[in-house]
């Protein structure tokens, strides 16, 4: 016979829709029917519940989050109330990763992914559907948002001026839970392929900082383009602890290649989305191009340095790295 899976009937979110989906990600449920209702005497038959029912009991597999007195959380770093979406992820988010990518359920990359994900979309979910604010703030947004994950969910309910029938609205209860778990994969699958790769180059460029930088290991080399911002800031905090040693010894310039086969020399940023850099380019180099920056730096095949002095250009690695060293003993 086959296990049951119980959630609310009539009007559906994101949450719920979710939920059904991952858990039908899972070995144990892949197989389950799914019930709709809030009737208790049916929602009892049910193997796990969800966004129903009153209560949190992960032994019981109830799964709801709407009780006076819950406040569950992620773990203790997160603040944001768990939806029922959240509550699920929480205890079968290891075995959905691994499931879905094929990895062990031990795999060092699976509990990166399971972390990353909760981050990067359980938690924007977790917080729209218990009606947590994105920033504290009694500002007036500046303009309507309307087309996230909840709201695309939200528009697969019936209008209010149809009638329609409870078969119809699990149908379309159905298609929500498609929609937001086909997200959900896109997102895992995203991660996996291409944020965990960069993460290792970057991982790889720290671990070789003292080569490209003997003297002081603040110029980090990448072997090719990527998205290194965030995972820099993440490693120099487990590296180096504090904000004393990172603003003293973190890394003030990332080498890479561009699209081209020209290199590029981009300064750290003191945070991920701002422009005030650890150490600009020197500003007398700042808009100066080719050969007159070439002239002026002393430096063979430099391409460019930005007005800004956030970015600088050489043809070849070598002059790179000779740009981003005397920019550490200038101004």
């Amino acid at each position: 016979m086959a296990k049951l899976i119980g959630t609310h009937n009539g009007h559906f979110h994101c949450d719920e829709a979710l939920a059904v989906f991952m858990l039908k990600k899972t070995a144990q449920f892949a197989e389950a029917d799914l019930v709709r209702t809030r009737d208790p005497a049916k929602l009892s038959t049910c193997d796990i519940v969800v966004d129903v029912g009153g209560v949190y009991d992960p032994n019981l597999h109830r799964y709801d989050h709407h009780q006076r007195g819950f406040e569950e959380t992620f773990d203790k770093a997160h603040k944001t109330k768990l939806s029922s979406a959240g509550l699920v992820y929480k205890h079968f988010g290891h075995e959905i990763i691994a499931w879905e990518l094929g990895l062990p359920m031990g795999n060092d990359e699976v509990d990166l992914l399971y972390h990353k994900v909760y981050d990067d979309f359980i938690e924007a979910l977790d917080g729209n559907d218990n009606g947590i604010n994105q920033y504290p703030s009694d500002l007036e947004p500046a303009y309507k948002e309307a087309t996230s994950l909840p709201s695309r969910v939200g528009k697969l309910n019936p209008w209010w001026n149809q009638k329609v029938s409870d078969a119809q609205v699990d149908e379309q209860f159905l298609k929500a839970s498609q929609l937001a778990g086909s997200e959900l994969l896109e997102t895992i699958h995203y991660l996996h392929k291409a944020w965990l790769p960069a993460r290792s180059l970057v991982a790889q460029a720290l671990a070789g900082r003292k080569e490209a930088d003997p003297a002081s290991g603040r110029i980090i080399i990448l072997s090719q383009a990527c998205p290194w911002k965030e995972h820099l800031f993440e490693m120099e905090k487990h590296l180096l602890k504090d904000e004393s040693r990172i603003a003293t010894e973190g890394v003030l310039y990332v080498l890479y290649p561009d699209e081209s086969g020209n290199w590029r020399v981009q300064c750290v940023p003191k945070k991920s989305a701002g422009f005030e850099n650890r150490k600009s380019l020197p500003s007398s180099w700042c808009g100066v191009r080719d050969e007159e920056l070439s002239k002026l730096t002393g430096i063979p095949d430099c391409i460019f340095v930005h007005a800004s002095g956030f970015i600088g250009g050489n043809k070849t690695k070598e002059g790179a790295l000779a740009m981003a060293t005397k920019a550490l003993t200038m101004d």
